[in-house]
């Protein structure tokens, strides 16, 4: 119980000190995702009202696997769900290893 109210209050928190997103569109990744995996809204977000925008640095392999992810922002809570499915995502292959920035915006649907 005491791990929940933890949770909650650090989001809440995070919520109230995060800059407030921008009205331009989210800039979309260099290389083309192949296979989209959508994120989970948490069910904690959902209960408490958590929205907002995640910001992900993926490093891309060249066969077009994501190697790894940098959350460079947004809430925690939202965070562990958009690195979960932006780790399962697939892009187009490339010659080189890239560095794709990505932005999740998470809400009620």
């Amino acid at each position: 119980m005491r791990c929940r109210f933890a949770v909650l209050v650090a989001a809440l928190l995070s919520v109230a000190v995060s800059a407030p997103a921008q009205n331009s569109a989210p800039p979309e990744p260099e290389r083309k995702v192949v296979h989209r995996v959508v994120p989970t809204y948490p069910d904690l977000a959902r209960k408490v009202h958590i929205t907002g925008v995640v910001k992900i640095n993926a490093t891309v392999a060249p066969n077009g696997s994501v190697k790894s992810l940098q959350a460079l922002g947004g809430n925690p809570v939202l965070i562990q769900a958009a690195e979960e499915a932006v780790g399962n995502w697939k892009f187009a292959p490339a010659a080189e290893e890239t560095h794709e920035l990505i932005e999740l915006r998470f809400g009620p649907r």
